[in-house]
């Protein structure tokens, strides 16, 4: 973790990665209980990813406001803190013999509530923590640990259900979500001045207003919408066309899966030095270029069917767009001011989730129309308007980071 960065961000930043990883860690458990103790099927352990995935749409908003209301540092402990309850009732209950899918679907929505105060309220916070000139570096420490935990997290929660049972993985999960209580409580905020009372509407309302009226934010922000409902339609169709098509064997597809993880850790990595290196607006748009030429890549795979051609696709898919998530991030906490961070943050992540199952369902209606070689090209197409937004906008001009508002 880079020295020039004040202490108390290295706390937020060693929080983050302590929850991430109780996250992750708990996601993969999950359905492994639900499948290995309570018989779940297919649909069942669908039902059971919708309820751990429904806070992002549903309380991503209400996160936002209340971190613009109240102390930023406070959420995040109060949700971590009601993830490490829920995780240490669920092995409480598998020992009692009173775990259910219900029982396990619910807790799965309660543990993902910290996550979504996590990913609202630390990006409004970050300002506040460190300098302007050091926020890309920042972001991208943030995001490092994000990445870490996603490539790490299921690996461990695996290992561990198939060496001891399923009851450790989640006791591990919730010392992770505690140690990252304990680290922010000690992490010093600085105090904001007090909104005046509003209706939840209004907070809405501005903090949408805000982002959509602003220049640089609407462009970031359908770049964002169109780039993640590209991707699902492209995730939606893989696995079937990595068969069908690439003709890969199930290690040769988790190993091109496995290496989008490896991109994402990497593009983390050397994010600030290409902020320093490059214009900014350069900076942010080479994710999605990255990410269109990584659309072809895999859309050459339909003529020149080849596993590793589809695992360079994957890393640049974990690469670019990493770097994308730094810099806009960046961008956003400069020219959104404070009152509004967190609400900002929500909105961004609302309509990031939101886009999700749209492109999920979409690439699941044209495979079903048209097979898995169908959506690829549409996927590709899509990542091909992404890439023109953010193009078109006023972004590419930018040669620096804009001033920070008030």
């Amino acid at each position: 973790m880079s020295s020039s960065l004040p202490p108390e961000f290295h706390r937020l930043a060693w929080s983050n990665l302590a929850a991430q990883s109780a996250e992750q860690i708990g996601l993969t458990a999950a359905p492994m209980v639900a499948v290995l103790v309570l018989g779940a099927g297919v649909g069942q352990t669908g039902l059971l990813a919708a309820a751990q995935s429904l806070p992002f749409l549903l309380l991503s908003f209400p996160a936002g406001i209340i971190a613009d209301r109240m102390s930023r540092r406070g959420l995040m402990a109060i949700a971590e803190a009601v993830r490490t309850f829920a995780l240490l009732a669920l092995p409480a209950l598998m020992g009692l013999g009173l775990l259910s899918l219900p029982l396990l679907a619910a807790i799965g929505f309660v543990t993902t509530t910290g996550t979504v105060a996590f990913s609202v309220a630390a990006p409004a916070l970050v300002p506040s923590l460190v300098p302007r000139g050091a926020l890309a570096a920042a972001n991208g420490r943030l995001e490092l640990a994000r990445s870490l935990a996603f490539a790490a997290g299921p690996a461990l929660a695996g290992a561990l259900v198939g060496w001891a049972g399923t009851a450790p993985a989640f006791i591990l999960a919730a010392v992770l979500s505690g140690s990252a209580v304990v680290l922010l409580i000690g992490l010093a905020e600085q105090p904001r001045p007090k909104l005046p009372p509003r209706h939840i509407f209004g907070d809405l309302r501005e903090g949408a207003g805000f982002a959509w009226a602003h220049p640089l934010l609407r462009p970031v922000l359908l770049t964002a919408v169109v780039w993640n409902c590209s991707w699902f339609v492209l995730q939606a169709a893989f696995v079937p066309y990595a068969v069908q098509v690439l003709g890969l064997s199930a290690s040769g597809i988790g190993a091109a899966l496995a290496s989008c993880g490896i991109g994402m850790v990497l593009g983390a990595l050397v994010t600030a030095r290409i902020v320093r290196c490059l214009s900014f607006g350069t900076a942010v748009v080479l994710g999605p270029l990255v990410s269109l030429v990584a659309a072809l890549m895999m859309a050459a795979t339909i003529l020149l069917p080849n596993g590793f051609l589809a695992g360079a696709s994957f890393f640049l898919f974990g690469a670019g767009p990493i770097v994308y998530v730094i810099s806009q991030v960046t961008l956003r906490q400069t020219v959104t001011p404070a009152p509004l961070l967190g609400r900002v943050s929500a909105l961004f992540m609302t309509a990031n989730t939101g886009a999700r199952p749209i492109g999920a369902a979409l690439g699941g209606a044209i495979g079903a129309a048209s097979g898995p070689s169908a959506c690829i090209i549409v996927a590709a197409a899509g990542f091909a308007v992404q890439a023109l937004i953010i193009l078109c906008s006023p972004v590419p001009q930018l040669e620096r980071l804009p001033e920070a508002v008030a």
